[in-house]
C-alpha cells in the first residue's frame, strides 16, 4: 500500500494492509489511530493480556506480528487515549467478527476459498440488454433450517433451485455486513469487512456466491457506506477523536441516530473505498445496492440543507473507480431524490450508477391500487406518469422490504377490495410492473401473496401454500409471468429507448383501461389492463396493420385463482383494430405475430 494515497483518499486495497493478516512468522495486526497515545492488541492468544503494538512513524498506523495468533482466535484493540482513558476496540478491517452480543474480531484467511466461476465472471455484464428479475431476501428470515439459520454454504441447496424455478436471474441479500441488533437488518454496521456472523464465516459466503454463479444466478450485495452504528466498540471516536465521523457533532448524527462518515477525510474515503473493492474482489459480488443515496446527495437527505458536496465527489470518484477495476458490476442507486444524472457517467456530469430504483413509480402504483374503482378515474394519470420521466434515468422498478413492513401492509393487503379482489388485483399489478420498462426487483413474500408483514425474526409463511389454493394459484402465476419474461425480448431489451415502447390507451380514464406495446428483439407485445370493477365485452383498441394476437397470460384465468375458464386465445387485427373480452381487475399479455 501506498501510505500517500491512503491518506489522500485513494487507496482501494486497504484491507490488504490494515486488519489481521496471517504470515510466516504470525499474525501481523495493523491499525489506524492516529490520536491515541498507545494501542496493544489482546485476544485468545495472549490470554487477553495487552501486546503493545509499534507506531510506525508520525501516520498514526499502528503494527506488530504476534507469533502464538492463529486463524480462528478472537482479539481486540485497546486504544489508550492521552487523557488517560481506554476503549477497546473491534477492528475496522477484521474480516470476521464474534456473533452478536459479543463484539470481538476473529482473525479469518480468504485464500483458503477457490472460486470455481471464471467463466461466470468473464461473461457477465451490466444487463442493459438481459432480463434482470431480482428477488430480495433476508437471509435470516426467508427460511429456517429446522430451528435455526442457514449457514451460507447451506442456503445455496435451498435457495438456488427455487431461483431457478420461479424464474429470478439475480438475488439481492439484504446487508450482511456485520451489524449488532437484528432489528437494524444490518443497515447500522459495526463490520465493513466481516460478512455476518449469524450465517457462519467467510469461506462460507465465498461459497455461497460461487454455488449460485455455477447455476447462472447473479448476487447483489445491499451496501451500507452512508452511516455507522455508534457501538463504543465500533467506528465512533475510534482513536478518542472523531476519525471517521465527522468533527462537527451537530452534522455527525443521522436520522437513524447512527453516524454519518466523513467524506472529506482521506483515509475515511480510503476505507470505504476499500470496503466495496473488497466484496467485489474478494467475494465476486455481481453488483452492490447503495442504501440511502439521498442521504448522500444532501446534507441530512434533505433537498432543503443543501447539496453535500463532498459526499458527491466521494461518490464519483468511488463509482468511476470501482467501473475501472470491475467493468461488469453494477452500481445500484436507492434514491427518492430528483437529483439529475444519478445514472449518467462520471465523465458526463453524473454520479456514475448504472440504475436507479424508480421509488415515484412505486408510491404511485400503490396509491393507485389501494383506491376503489371510483376514485382510481380520479389518479388515473398515476399509470402513465412514469413514463414522462422514465427515459430521464436508467431505472429499475422495486417492490422492496420497505414496502412491507411498519404498518405499510404487505403489497398483497395493499390491494383495494375483499380477499378475491385483492389476488386478482394483485395479479394485475404485477403483470403491470412486469411489462413495464424497467430492470424488476420484488422481496421475498410477495410472490406467494403473504399477507403478514415481514418481521426479521420469523420466516415466510410458505405453509399458505399447501393450505390455502388462492396462493398456490398466485405462486404459478407468479412464476409464469417470470419464465414469460424471460422468454421475450420484446420485454427487457431496448427498454431504455423511447422508441420500444408505445402507449395505445392511456385517455380511458373513465373505463379505466390502460394499454401499451413493447418492442424489441425483433418481436412484439401488448400489454392491456383493466383496473376497473366492469367487465367489457367487446373493447376495442387500434393497432396499425393486420396481425393476429396470441395471448401468453391472463391474470383472471381460473389456474391463476381467476373466474374465467380462459383458453390461450387468438385474437385477429384487421384493418388496424382488434377488439377482446376484458374482465374486471385483469390484466392481458399478447404476442404480436
Amino acid at each position: 500500500m501506498v501510505l500517500q494515497d491512503f491518506y489522500s483518499g485513494n487507496e482501494w486495497r486497504a484491507y490488504e494492509y490494515f486488519g489481521a493478516h496471517p504470515e510466516k512468522q504470525g499474525v501481523r495486526f495493523t491499525v489506524y489511530a492516529p490520536g491515541a497515545y498507545k494501542v496493544t492488541v489482546f485476544g485468545e492468544f495472549s490470554m487477553w493480556h495487552d501486546i503493545e503494538l509499534s507506531c510506525r512513524g508520525r501516520g498514526g498506523i499502528y503494527s506488530g506480528i504476534v507469533p502464538d495468533a492463529k486463524v480462528g482466535q478472537m482479539y481486540k484493540y485497546r486504544i489508550y487515549h492521552h487523557d488517560g482513558s481506554v476503549t477497546d476496540k473491534a477492528d475496522p478491517y477484521g474480516f470476521g467478527m464474534e456473533l452478536r452480543p459479543c463484539s470481538a474480531s476473529v482473525i479469518r484467511d480468504l485464500r483458503t476459498f477457490s472460486f470455481t466461476d471464471a467463466e461466470w465472471m468473464t461473461n457477465t455484464d451490466k444487463g442493459y440488454n438481459r432480463p434482470m428479475n431480482i428477488y430480495e431476501i433476508h437471509f435470516g428470515s426467508w427460511k429456517l433450517n429446522g430451528d435455526r439459520w442457514y449457514r451460507y454454504e447451506e442456503m445455496a441447496d435451498t435457495l438456488i433451485p427455487y431461483l431457478k424455478e420461479m424464474g429470478y436471474t439475480h438475488v439481492e441479500i439484504m446487508p450482511l455486513q456485520e451489524h449488532p441488533l437484528d432489528e437494524s437488518w444490518g443497515y447500522q454496521c459495526t463490520g465493513f469487512f466481516a460478512p455476518t456472523a449469524r450465517y457462519g464465516d467467510c469461506n462460507g459466503l465465498q461459497s455461497f456466491i460461487n454455488q449460485c454463479h455455477m447455476e447462472g444466478i447473479g448476487v447483489i450485495l445491499d451496501f451500507v457506506m452512508v452511516h455507522f452504528a455508534v457501538d463504543d466498540y465500533g467506528l465512533s471516536l475510534f482513536d478518542g477523536t472523531p476519525l471517521y465521523e465527522p468533527e462537527d457533532s451537530e452534522r455527525a448524527r443521522s436520522e437513524w441516530g447512527s453516524y454519518y462518515f466523513n467524506y472529506g477525510r482521506g483515509e475515511v474515503a480510503s476505507f470505504l473505498k476499500s470496503s466495496a473493492n473488497y466484496w467485489l474482489s474478494e467475494y465476486h459480488i455481481d453488483a452492490l445496492r447503495f442504501d440511502a443515496v439521498s442521504n448522500l446527495i444532501y446534507r441530512g437527505g434533505r433537498e432543503e440543507n443543501g447539496i453535500n458536496e463532498q459526499a458527491i465527489s466521494f461518490i464519483k470518484s468511488l463509482n468511476e473507480g470501482l467501473k475501472k477495476r470491475h467493468p461488469h458490476v453494477i452500481l445500484i442507486a436507492e434514491d427518492s431524490t430528483n437529483y439529475l444524472k444519478v445514472t449518467a457517467p462520471v465523465a458526463y456530469g453524473g454520479l456514475g450508477f448504472d440504475y436507479k430504483w424508480d421509488l415515484g413509480f412505486m408510491h404511485d402504483i400503490f396509491y393507485f391500487f389501494g383506491q376503489p374503482p371510483e376514485k382510481r378515474r380520479e389518479c388515473y394519470s398515476l399509470l402513465h406518469f412514469s413514463m414522462h420521466y422514465f427515459y430521464n434515468e436508467l431505472y429499475l422498478l422495486a417492490f422492496s422490504h420497505d414496502e412491507v413492513v411498519h404498518g405499510k401492509k404487505t403489497i398483497l393487503d395493499k390491494m383495494y377490495g375483499t380477499y378475491e379482489e385483492k389476488f386478482a388485483q394483485c395479479r394485475t399489478l404485477f403483470l403491470y410492473m412486469m411489462t413495464h420498462p424497467g430492470k424488476k426487483l420484488s422481496f421475498m413474500g410477495n410472490e406467494i401473496g403473504q399477507f403478514r408483514e415481514w418481521e426479521e425474526y420469523r420466516p415466510q409463511d410458505f405453509e399458505v401454500l399447501e393450505n390455502f389454493p388462492m396462493h398456490r394459484s398466485f405462486e404459478r402465476f407468479c412464476r409464469d409471468l417470470n419464465r414469460i419474461y424471460l422468454t421475450y425480448p420484446a420485454l427487457y431489451e431496448g427498454e431504455y429507448n423511447s422508441a420500444c415502447y408505445s402507449a395505445v390507451a392511456e385517455d380511458k380514464a373513465w373505463d379505466l383501461v390502460y394499454a401499451f406495446t413493447r418492442t424489441a428483439g425483433g418481436g412484439r407485445i401488448f400489454a392491456v389492463f383493466n383496473f376497473g370493477n366492469v367487465c367489457y365485452e367487446n373493447y376495442s383498441f387500434r393497432l396499425q396493420g393486420n396481425h393476429l394476437l396470441k395471448e401468453l397470460i391472463n391474470t383472471a384465468s381460473d389456474i391463476y385463482g381467476g373466474n374465467e375458464n380462459c383458453q390461450s386465445e387468438e385474437i385477429p387485427v384487421r384493418n388496424g383494430w382488434c377488439s377482446m373480452r376484458l374482465e374486471a381487475y385483469s390484466g392481458h399479455l399478447y404476442e404480436i405475430i
